[in-house]
């Protein structure tokens, strides 16, 4: 397999930006906050990693608990600067989720919506809106077949691709949609990239599924590292071309690929600039990690003091140098990978540099 070790000139690049994140650590400004707004989900997703279904165990958060963490962070942040993420679950199982948004929009904050679109119409889709939506992710995981194996409903694609098609007549509203990549539907990228450009689509992001959940059970959802590296490939070559805007998610250092596949160096943001409120009133970093690595809970702590004197473990990485880790030359710049990639003993479940480079 090809080197993909960065090259000298990509390596003083990194240790400019390994300066500027060792500054935003200490200036804690958080510019992301998710609220898993629910457990429940109207599908059940083949990878997903929190195990949603449609009854969850945990009830929905009241929308008045987490608008006093609002209002108790408000004089710490600037609001117009902070984003307001809705996850879940499927964030639109919950009919309170206008209200909830357009207290948020008159408080100045932006917010947003991750969704799988089955439940987005043109009705839902007006009234998100008219409560202030700024931003929303719809997933469509390749062609009908690939897609509606992986989310296990027979109206999922039909759905997510009308939900699309509503979008791309939207001029007000950020948008863009996720794939995520496995055995079934990586053969299909270049065609489905034309689909997509067709389609209007401006804007595309990538992930590969890691094998939390459900996902560890099937080995269908998990690349080779030749087929991952092929997936990298495809996106640097498709970002040349400059018809779409495609980038891979944010997880994983990727050594000579940084920059040529993302807008920027790779970075775990979880508890530097991204905090989460989950369902049960934890208070984590991004809500991806499914170890326990909570920092508080809003039930019984102030939230500005956990994000200010607690997420040690995400703003010092120190302790993931271990395992595959410990002697790796490029640890200064990947500090132990993403976050959700440690499980509950702190060990990493796989490294993106390595297989890059096999």
């Amino acid at each position: 397999m090809m080197n993909k070790k960065p090259t000298l000139r990509k390596r003083l690049a990194l240790e400019l930006f390994r300066k500027i994140r060792k500054n935003n650590i200490q200036l804690r400004n958080m510019r992301t906050l998710f609220w898993e707004c629910t457990l429940r989900c109207n599908i059940s997703c083949r990878h997903c990693g929190s195990d949603c279904r449609v009854v969850a165990d945990q009830p929905d958060m009241p929308v008045g608990d987490f608008l006093k963490v609002i209002d108790d962070i408000t004089p710490y942040v600037q609001p117009n600067k902070l984003m307001i993420i809705f996850t879940g679950g499927e964030a639109l199982v919950r009919k309170d989720i206008e209200f909830c948004g357009l207290e948020l929009y008159c408080r100045g904050f932006p917010w947003g919506i991750v969704s799988n679109g089955l439940m987005l119409n043109r009705q839902r889709l007006d009234s998100l809106l008219a409560a202030g939506l700024h931003s929303i992710t719809i997933s469509l995981d390749g062609f009908e077949e690939a897609h509606n194996w992986l989310r296990r409903h027979p109206k999922s694609y039909e759905n997510a691709l009308n939900a699309v098609c509503m979008l791309t007549q939207e001029k007000d509203i950020i948008w863009d949609i996720v794939t995520c990549v496995n055995k079934k539907n990586i053969d299909d990228l270049q065609i489905f990239k034309e689909f997509l450009i067709h389609n209007g689509v401006k804007d595309w992001r990538i992930f590969t599924i890691f094998p939390v959940g459900r996902a560890a059970e099937l080995p269908e959802l998990q690349l080779s590292n030749e087929e991952f590296t092929h997936v990298l490939d495809f996106i640097r070559e498709t970002r040349k071309e400059g018809k779409i805007h495609l980038s891979y998610g944010c997880e994983g250092f990727l050594g000579e690929y940084e920059r040529e596949v993302r807008d920027n160096f790779y970075q775990c943001n979880a508890g530097i600039n991204t905090a989460s409120v989950l369902a049960d009133g934890s208070i984590s970093a991004c809500p991806s990690i499914r170890a326990n690595f909570h920092q508080g809970n809003i039930y019984k702590d102030d939230f500005m003091d956990v994000w200010n004197n607690r997420f040690k473990t995400f703003r010092n990485r120190d302790w993931a140098k271990k395992g595959i880790c410990a002697d790796c030359n490029m640890f200064r710049y990947c500090e132990g990978n993403g976050m959700h990639l440690h499980d509950e003993n702190g060990d990493l479940l796989f490294c993106h540099y390595h297989r890059i480079n096999g």
